[in-house]
């Protein structure tokens, strides 16, 4: 096999690639490399989103939780199976609460994400910062 052609001075060889050599050169300062959509507004609106819909749904795992421990404690409690048979029912009952708070849920984040998605989209292409 022929020999390999010299590298230029600002590539070297690792593994058998080049990859580009940083040796010597400058660092950007921090502000260059700070992305414009991340300190935008739309940009915190959807993080703000995010957040929130991760808020709800931690509140509602705990939600979860709880409901399961009060439907252990009340069949510890039950001394008949009609006091058992009661215990399901009101655990059925809050059961079918939550569901319907978590689809509620579900549709008011989903909501608050394409929104602030779009409004993020629309401004990234009105200030020109997306490239195709």
């Amino acid at each position: 096999m022929g020999e390999r052609p010299a590298l230029p001075e600002n590539l070297e060889s690792v593994g058998g690639s080049w990859v580009p050599n940083f040796k010597g050169s400058q660092p950007m300062p921090r502000e260059e490399i700070r992305s414009n959509r991340s300190t935008s507004p739309t940009g915190s609106e959807f993080f703000n989103a995010l957040q929130q819909m991760s808020r709800d749904w931690m509140g509602r795992a705990t939600a979860e939780v709880e409901l399961g421990l009060k439907l252990s404690k009340n069949l510890t409690a039950a001394h008949s199976v009609p006091d058992a048979i009661t215990a399901y029912q009101e655990w059925l009952s809050d059961e079918m609460n939550a569901r319907a708070e978590d689809a509620r849920l579900l549709l008011s984040n989903g909501q608050k994400i394409m929104n602030a998605s779009s409004r993020l989209l629309s401004s990234s292409w009105t200030s020109g910062s997306m490239s195709t």
